[in-house]
């Protein structure tokens, strides 16, 4: 939502994770325990938008929500739209666009530990992280995604990880093809 907000208004706010982990639970969506990112683009569209991480700071712990802080809406979207699954062209094409929320199989001790170049490791299609395709590119012959982590920036590539693009399995690594979307303003 960040990158469709800095698309449309030229403005980079960094909004609040804690208002979607506080707010967004009535749905399928649990807290700290996940949920899906149509799910999230649903309540922010309905909450018509989300306050910026500033007034509605990130606790990472399940908290209540708190309704003076949460009505104070930096950006909106107006929907979102899902990328055919199982596709990385129409990926690529999504991503050449504006960053893309993908889901993946992060439960990997490779994925968890990963410190830098272009992932290659074993990891499954069971989907249990949110994450953002930001773009793509290639490294020695390579291809990958430039995937925006929540991790924090010790983690590998300064929070980011370059995954293995066009790889045999439709799915994409870790899943990343399997279930991708974006909101829209």
């Amino acid at each position: 939502m960040e990158g469709v907000t800095k698309l449309t208004t030229g403005k980079l706010i960094s909004l609040s994770e804690q208002e979607l982990v506080d707010c967004d639970t009535k749905g399928e969506d649990q807290g700290c325990e996940g949920g899906l990112m149509d799910d999230a683009f649903q309540f922010i569209e309905k909450n018509k938008g989300l306050t910026t991480e500033s007034i509605y700071p990130y606790k990472g712990v399940d908290g209540t929500c708190n309704t003076n802080e949460e009505a104070n809406h930096a950006a909106k979207i107006n929907g979102f739209e899902d990328v055919p699954a199982n596709s990385e062209d129409a990926l690529q094409k999504a991503v050449a666009n504006q960053p893309v929320s993908v889901a993946i199989d992060a439960g990997g001790f490779d994925f968890q530990f990963y410190s830098g170049g272009v992932f290659t490791g074993s990891c499954g299609t069971d989907l249990d992280h949110g994450v953002t395709a930001v773009g793509y590119g290639e490294d020695g012959g390579t291809k990958y995604w430039l995937v925006k982590n929540s991790w924090g920036s010790s983690w590998g590539e300064e929070g980011y990880i370059r995954m293995q693009r066009d790889v045999e399995a439709k799915e994409g690594l870790c899943g990343i093809a399997m279930q991708a979307s974006y909101p829209t303003a």
